[in-house]
């Protein structure tokens, strides 16, 4: 049945999609795992603080918590995680965020049994095909200096000491044993390599008793990153590999590596967490991989003896997390209309069955933005991608006389992208009359290595040039008003915006959450993992000394004249608070309004749902006091501080 729309302010019309909702009825999902029939995933909950719990689903049993009511499920290891927990033959193994140690239960219950001693966390969990060993990435402070990363195998079936198995490199990751259980091949990186521009692909010998021999080094460089090893059934290695230009998929065979599907896109991601899965055998010459292409995700099904890639033509757009047992497989995903949830999909009959959805709640599709693919020159011909959101109600319509304000986001990373996978968070603004860009600019994953190391060397340059590109993209196609255009974004999207709103005039407002400001403090201060990361975005520290202070806003605020709003986690390590409260000082000397929000017991990343909540309403009333739109929506926190560049407007 249509509805008739009424004309109303953009940013103004009432919307389904709140705060409230988004936050508490929402859940983070990640990890699904197949174990002897059963379905296993990790699930995130703001309304608990933000803790995960491993959740199984057991036959016609709906899903419910395996680790126990108090356990936190999440590692700290890089900061960024992954690989929280593992399960193999029902010995499920964890680690506890209260205190970073390895746990082991029964996958159906009982006791729980620390395998690990304080003092140093885990990640990256793979269990020994014989249920012997337990394999981890292990991250143990040091009196000075950087922590050391280590391979390290564990013991599970009998209680000892844990075994080195790789050590001597700055990181390792990806353990990952053939099904025999006679190798295990890994992967190492050192700085100032991050793990999308050089890795090196190890396999080394292995018996019952542990590792035998020295590792042998397979394939990877400096110029050269392999992701994602594993085996076939038969023990043939196989891995991703960008030594075309695009993480293809390899097998190792007695001539060498082989290309087993040489494409212009991509089978891999970059491993900013750990446990990352784009691909999964189902027989000796047949897998199920995730194709990349355009930023789109596909689900394929590959034939290694002829090369043909079939798509699957599932009903999404966003695959995460691919994993398979016998005639099943597991994984996350999602569409531009269909939120992330976990499925399983018997793939000889195409059978596809969701076991929990991320949103408690279900959506009316005629609230929905579609985003539309948009690519679009930013520089001197340089093309860079977008996914554009225009507002959408099936009530309201904007006023003739307007076109509405424009909300440009900037993904983090950098080496990260923005997908079309339905998002709230996006609809939150179009759904009361604010488009929305979502950015791909230069660095993004998804469009190869080109364009991955298009950001090299400029960093707060090519991906400010592209995020107001995108925005003077979006005003010349009549969709946006260009003075009332904001920009916002998280961690390194929160420098990219904070860069914009310094170093160009187009924006009127803007959101950094949790941002960097000063290079310089980055560089000195930020955790292991990121160490050596600006010496590839803007060069070595500190021969580039002068080249971080002309890119870091903190130097130049005198040229920053419109509002920002400031939401920062005070237990931030990768950007410390400092940085978010060096720029408010500045701002506060030139009188210019802004506010800044801190939330205590948050990181890199806010987990609370009542953080959650206050970011998306606190933004949203910020930016209606610099437009002049009426909202119904009421601040939580945030302190503003009036000062030039509000509207006059009374709302």
């Amino acid at each position: 049945m249509s509805r008739t729309q009424s004309a109303r302010a953009h940013g103004s019309w009432t919307s389904p999609f709140e705060s409230r909702g988004i936050s508490e009825r929402s859940l983070r999902l990640s990890l699904p795992r197949l174990d002897r029939g059963d379905l296993y995933w990790l699930e995130g909950r703001p309304s608990e603080g933000g803790r995960q719990a491993v959740v199984a689903a057991r036959g016609a049993a709906g899903p419910a918590d395996v680790t126990p009511p108090a356990v936190n499920v999440r590692t700290r290891v890089h900061e960024y995680g992954g690989g929280d927990y593992g399960v193999r033959d029902g010995a499920l193994v964890f680690s506890d965020f209260s205190d970073q140690r390895v746990y082991r239960m029964d996958a159906s219950g009982g006791a729980v049994r620390a395998l690990t001693a304080l003092g140093a966390g885990y990640a990256d969990f793979e269990i020994s095909p014989d249920g012997r060993w337990l394999l981890a990435v292990e991250e143990k402070p040091r009196a000075e200096g950087e922590p050391e990363n280590r391979l390290v195998a564990i013991p599970l079936a009998v209680p000892g000491a844990a075994r080195v198995v790789s050590q001597g490199t700055d990181f390792v990751s990806s353990p990952r044993f053939s099904p025999s259980g006679d190798r295990l091949a890994f992967t190492v990186w050192s700085h100032p390599q991050m793990p999308w521009d050089g890795t090196r692909l190890r396999v080394i010998g292995w018996s019952a008793e542990g590792p035998t021999g020295a590792a042998r080094e397979i394939a990877g460089g400096v110029d050269e990153s392999v992701v994602q090893p594993g085996f076939s059934p038969g023990g043939v290695l196989t891995f991703v590999s960008d030594r075309s230009g695009w993480w293809n998929l390899y097998q190792q065979r007695e001539s060498g590596a082989v290309a087993v599907c040489a494409r212009e896109s991509e089978f891999g991601l970059p491993p900013w967490i750990f446990a990352l899965s784009s691909y999964a055998f189902i027989g000796e010459t047949r897998l199920l991989c995730v194709e990349t292409r355009s930023g789109s995700d596909r689900l394929c099904r590959l034939d290694l003896e002829t090369g043909v890639l079939e798509d699957l033509s599932l009903p999404f757009t966003y695959v995460r997390d691919l994993r398979v047992e016998a005639d099943r497989a597991c994984f996350v995903a999602a569409s531009n209309t269909r939120a992330a949830g976990i499925w399983t999909l018997e793939w000889e009959t195409g059978a596809l069955h969701e076991h929990r959805s991320t949103l408690m709640d279900p959506v009316d599709p005629a609230f929905v933005s579609v985003p539309e693919a948009i690519e679009f020159e930013s520089e001197e011909g340089t093309r860079a991608h977008a996914w554009l959101y225009r507002p959408r109600h099936p009530e309201f319509t904007g006023l003739a006389s307007e076109r509405p304000p424009l909300l440009v986001k900037s993904h983090g990373g950098p080496t990260s992208a923005a997908t079309d996978a339905l998002d709230l968070r996006i609809q939150f603004w179009t759904s009361r009359g604010i488009g929305v860009v979502d950015v791909n600019y230069r660095g993004s994953a998804g469009y190869g290595r080109a364009y991955r190391e298009a950001l090299r060397g400029a960093w707060g340059i090519a991906d400010v040039r592209d995020c107001v590109g995108a925005a003077h993209a979006t005003c010349d196609r009549g969709l946006a008003d260009p003075a009332r255009l904001a920009i916002t974004g998280g961690s390194a999207g929160g420098y990219t915006t904070l860069c914009a709103l310094t170093f160009y005039d187009s924006f009127r407002a803007g959101a950094s959450h949790y941002g960097i400001g000063d290079l310089a403090a980055m560089a000195r201060d930020t955790h292991k993992f990121e160490a050596r990361y600006l010496d590839g975005l803007v060069g070595p520290w500190p021969e580039c000394r002068e080249r971080y202070r002309e890119r870091s806003p903190i130097h130049f605020t005198e040229q920053l004249s419109c509002p920002v709003i400031f939401f920062q986690g005070l237990d931030d390590r990768v950007v410390p608070p400092s940085q978010a409260e060096a720029m408010v000082a500045a701002l506060a000397r030139r009188g210019i309004a802004h506010a800044y929000v801190p939330f205590e017991g948050e990181r890199h990343g806010f987990r609370r749902s009542e953080n959650i909540r206050a970011a998306l309403n606190g933004e949203l009333w910020f930016y209606s006091r610099v437009f002049g739109f009426e909202t119904d929506v009421r601040p939580e926190g945030v302190n503003l501080v009036e000062g030039a560049g509000l509207s006059s407007r009374s709302v």
